[in-house]
């Protein structure tokens, strides 16, 4: 079977390592790679944390919706998306029929070391609790993410090597 368009999405939740591990990805698999949440930054001209506090999050997940139903059309790309993506399943189902959707994952307590100094996280600049809010994040999430994925990887530093693998693993498979 044959990655649909050569499509390798990353999925997961903030602090999973989809950007730097999917830069790698994208330069080891000679594909470009796109941060769809720098990409909605760009377009908005705002900075996320911005957009949640003058906006909401309804306005920036509709701007996601449309952004991502743009870039899954295209062609033999890496793209890391955004942490909540998978909340709506007009996503869900995009990333699935346009390509090979890979769940990064990470635990909460794993995430909440990695994003301790992390100021602009707008899910969790207001939490009182920044673990108790990841793992809220985590249970409703996770589901859905493994509901999406074609393939889960532990978020651990070998994971670039098993993303590779998983990819090449999905493309080299000989029809059923």
């Amino acid at each position: 079977m044959r990655l649909h368009r050569g499509n390798v999405f990353l999925i997961g939740l903030m602090g999973a390592g989809k950007t730097t591990r999917g830069r790698r990805v994208a330069a080891s698999l000679d594909k470009p790679f796109i941060d769809g949440d720098e990409e909605l930054v760009h377009r908005l001209g705002r900075a996320i944390p911005e957009i949640f506090e003058k906006e909401g999050e309804a306005f920036f997940r509709d701007h996601e919706q449309t952004l991502l139903a743009e870039l899954v059309q295209r062609e033999g790309i890496v793209l890391s998306t955004g942490g909540g993506v998978v909340l709506r399943e007009a996503n869900r189902e995009q990333l699935r029929a346009n390509g090979f959707v890979i769940y990064l994952h990470a635990l909460p307590d794993v995430l909440s070391k990695r994003l301790q100094r992390a100021t602009d996280r707008p899910l969790l600049r207001a939490a009182e609790d920044p673990t108790g809010r990841l793992e809220e994040l985590y249970e409703l999430r996770d589901p859905l993410y493994r509901q999406t994925a074609h393939c889960v990887v532990e978020s651990t530093s070998d994971a670039v090597s098993r993303l590779i693998a998983a990819v090449e693993e999905k493309t080299l498979q000989k029809p059923e």
